[in-house]
């Protein structure tokens, strides 16, 4: 476990991504900041809406643009358990969120900092600031117990 108190944002990140479990789901959670005030908090739910791009990001993203009321969420920040798979990179590039704080690394599916590193190549459209690790140790729990119960 961390060695400080985790932000706000990614203590309920956590939380989303542990209600996911709590349904089946892949814990994974997402949260999206706008000027210090969570718009939007979601899990994954692909199983439950018998929807592959209902990943934990992507909701909250949909969610954030409806509060706003624009598809843009310029200066909002995503604090999300996992690294973004390219999916849901390449929907946080669109959305033109500022700043995304993820906790664990994803060597496998990530495609931020691992994989396609879709804010590296030269064709993207935004590129957020990144910031790793916050809650790793407790992201990667949450994912290896989720796991291990079904092994």
């Amino acid at each position: 476990m961390t060695r400080w108190p985790l932000p706000e944002p990614m203590r309920m990140a956590l939380e989303a991504a542990a209600q996911a479990a709590e349904v089946g789901e892949v814990p994974i959670g997402a949260v999206i900041v706008k000027d210090g005030v969570v718009i939007a908090a979601a899990h994954n739910t692909p199983r439950a809406d018998h929807d592959p791009t209902a990943h934990a990001e992507v909701m909250a993203i949909r969610a954030a643009a409806a509060a706003l009321g624009q598809a843009r969420l310029t200066g909002c920040d995503l604090w999300v358990t996992l690294e973004p798979c390219a999916m849901c990179a390449g929907a946080i590039v669109h959305a033109r969120l500022a700043r995304i704080y993820y906790a664990a690394s994803d060597p496998k599916g990530g495609a931020v900092e691992h994989g396609a590193k879709v804010f590296d190549a030269p064709g993207c459209l935004h590129r957020p600031e990144v910031y790793s690790g916050i809650g790793e140790a407790e992201a990667a729990e949450l994912l290896r117990g989720f796991f291990r119960e079904r092994r």
